[in-house]
């Protein structure tokens, strides 16, 4: 972590509430498991949970929300976008964020290659990266439900390395510049304000693969502080 960065968490630890303060020293803010929280900044609310999806509880209070005539963030439509790889990359081709190419298959797989289902129960959380052919199969097999099912997949170039990060409110901590900027270029276009952004680096550069939820329960510490500020209504440096 770079000095400037551990000094903004170390003001911002200082400043916040000691009612938002776990006994071990860490922010909390309430951020339990299943926890949903509501954020009004500059006349848009903003709603944070771990998840999104379909009929949970953060869509229904971003559907509220909605009707009676409030800015919110993140909208239902990019709610039901954001976690569907081939809808994510579109929307955020459309923008100009750099994102991986990217085809629906019912079986072939180029190698290597990065692998989504597709299915109402898959996830981005849950992708693989192939090597071989066998590992194509078994991996495909499962994520069909041996075939019932279409998947997407990105074919990357050997030697490309994949980068998953998390973006509180478009920010990021410890993150390189060139990952910095598209995390706030990722929250302008769906306005998610807690996302795992995952991302193929190649010689060109950082290209988008998928957007994915994010559990409180693995955000690091400097992340926590970050989110906490946010929930406490502090002020950024």
């Amino acid at each position: 972590m770079h000095h400037n960065e551990a000094t903004v968490q170390e003001k911002l630890l200082a400043d916040m509430p000691a009612e938002t303060r776990k006994t071990n020293g860490h922010r909390d803010a309430g951020l339990f498991r299943d926890s949903l929280h509501t954020v009004e900044r500059d006349g848009i609310i903003h709603v944070i949970s771990e998840d999104y999806s379909y009929k949970s509880d953060a869509y229904y209070t971003i559907l509220d929300h909605e009707l009676h005539g409030k800015e919110v963030r993140p909208p239902s439509g990019a709610v039901l976008d954001a976690y569907v790889v081939p809808m994510c990359l579109e929307r955020a081709r459309q923008k100009g964020i750099p994102v991986c190419e990217w085809e629906i298959s019912q079986g072939y797989v180029p190698l290597p290659a990065i692998i989504y289902g597709l299915n109402y129960f898959a996830t981005t959380a849950d992708y693989a990266v192939v090597q071989d052919g066998e590992k194509a199969k078994e991996v495909t097999a499962h994520i069909t439900n041996k075939g019932r099912y279409p998947f997407c997949y990105q074919k990357i170039p050997i030697g490309a390395t994949i980068h998953s990060c998390v973006g509180i409110f478009g920010r990021t901590t410890g993150s390189c510049a060139a990952v910095a900027a598209l995390s706030r270029r990722i929250f302008d276009v769906f306005g998610l304000p807690l996302v795992t952004m995952n991302f193929v680096r190649t010689g060109d550069g950082y290209f988008l693969s998928s957007l994915a939820p994010t559990k409180y329960s693995r955000i690091t510490g400097p992340e926590r502080i970050l989110l906490s500020a946010y929930l406490a209504n502090q002020e950024f440096l």
